[in-house]
């Protein structure tokens, strides 16, 4: 494939330096399903705590996709045997740059806690379908959804078909790179469940989102920037990841894997992972902040409406349901709560009229499981029974927080 030199554009990044794009990869940058990253806070709620965390999922796609290039390409480099072509390479950048299209408002605040607080509801009022709908819902499959109507809504198919790509295999690749095998029923039973890519190109699947051990440019770059907009210390060197990356067979599967003696750096990558954990992501006043604009979210659920395809309305909660309502869902929600007069908002307004005048319930204590917790829900619940006895249950709230190191990471002789 031949391009322009001028078809390139160069973006100047404070984590990455200048990043230097494929023209396809401009042409989905320049639509309003992606723009609307812009208006989505990286860390969410976190910016209430820290002033600092005001970066969006904009830059870190951005980030995602340059980093993805550059380890495609330099595996590619390095390692010509393992025939990784042109359309390998601008497919792992395409799924790097579009992972994070299905946030919703304030990130994971939407599908971690909003939504299930959503479900709950529905359930107690006897919706169970809807309530497990909602209660499963991920980002990644709004990610998926989203990209097939940002194409379509764009006519961007016969552009791609233009640079290379074979549609109906590199959409399967790049969708299957954003949130695993596509018929997840049938993936149980397959030796390999991809459709996208053979097995002999196993290693692609682990560039972006890894779910064998989460080592993927998706955490080398929003470490980096969290970090950075954080002012916390990033040890992890992801520069030198790539560097020392190479493809070897392990048992019989394709693998990125690095030299035993690049293995404190990994270390690094899930301390700092860790840290960011400890002192931002669970920060204390962060997960207090995160379930007020929550329940925020769904006093005001009922009572705004997003126009979608065809004229359809929805509200907060079905918004993600159809993709021409969810481009309109940003962070911006909270602003058109605390600016509305009507009514029916009063609640959700007075609550985060609450965050913004630092009105929060206080800190009361932690403790920590002697054990590991296998059910969650269950643990809440109990300890929930147990405060009641001394409080009024309205007065109190149980937060449980997961913080660990991250998936383990094997290491074996090859």
């Amino acid at each position: 494939m031949h391009y322009q030199e001028e078809q390139y554009k160069v973006f100047n990044d404070p984590i990455h330096g200048h990043m230097e794009l494929h023209p396809l990869l401009i042409k989905i940058i320049d639509t309003p399903q992606f723009q609307r990253l812009r208006n989505i806070k990286q860390l969410g709620s976190a910016y209430f705590v820290y002033p600092g965390a005001s970066h969006n999922r904009f830059e870190h796609s951005i980030g995602v996709a340059y980093l993805a290039g550059q380890i495609t390409e330099a595996l590619s480099s390095r390692q010509p045997e393992l025939k990784i072509t042109a359309r390998d390479i601008l497919c792992v950048q395409i799924a790097g740059l579009c992972h994070d299209l299905g946030h919703g408002p304030f990130s994971h605040l939407f599908d971690g806690l909003f939504l299930p607080k959503m479900a709950e509801k529905k359930m107690k009022d006897g919706d169970t379908e809807e309530g497990e709908k909602l209660k499963n819902w991920k980002h990644e499959q709004g990610s998926c959804d989203m990209l097939d109507y940002l194409l379509d809504k764009n006519k961007l198919p016969p552009v791609m078909e233009q640079y290379g790509l074979q549609l109906e295999e590199d959409l399967d690749f790049i969708r299957e790179m954003i949130s695993g095998p596509l018929d997840t029923d049938k993936a149980k039973d397959q030796e390999w469940p991809y459709k996208g890519r053979e097995k002999e190109k196993a290693f692609l699947y682990d560039i972006v989102s890894n779910k064998r051990n989460g080592v993927d440019v998706d955490k080398f770059d929003y470490l980096a920037r969290d970090s950075y907009h954080l002012g916390i210390q990033n040890n992890f060197d992801h520069c030198r990841f790539m560097k020392f990356a190479r493809v070897c067979e392990v048992n019989g599967r394709q693998y990125i894997c690095i030299r035993d003696k690049e293995i404190d750096n990994i270390y690094d990558m899930f301390h700092t992972r860790h840290c960011l954990h400890r002192r931002a992501y669970q920060h204390k006043v962060n997960k207090i902040i995160e379930h007020m604009i929550a329940e925020a979210l769904l006093k005001a659920d009922g009572h705004i409406k997003i126009e979608g395809s065809n004229g359809e309305m929805f509200t907060l909660s079905t918004a993600m349901n159809d993709m021409e309502a969810y481009t309109k869902l940003t962070d911006n929600v909270f602003e058109q709560i605390i600016n509305s007069s009507s009514v029916e908002l009063t609640e959700a307004r007075k609550i985060l009229q609450d965050v913004l005048s630092r009105k929060i319930p206080k800190f009361l204590g932690e403790t920590k499981p002697k054990e590991a917790v296998k059910d969650w829900e269950k643990l809440i619940s109990d300890w929930k029974t147990m405060l009641a006895q001394h409080l009024p249950p309205e007065d109190f709230a149980v937060i449980g927080t997961k913080m660990d190191y991250g998936t383990h990471v094997f290491l074996q002789q090859v």
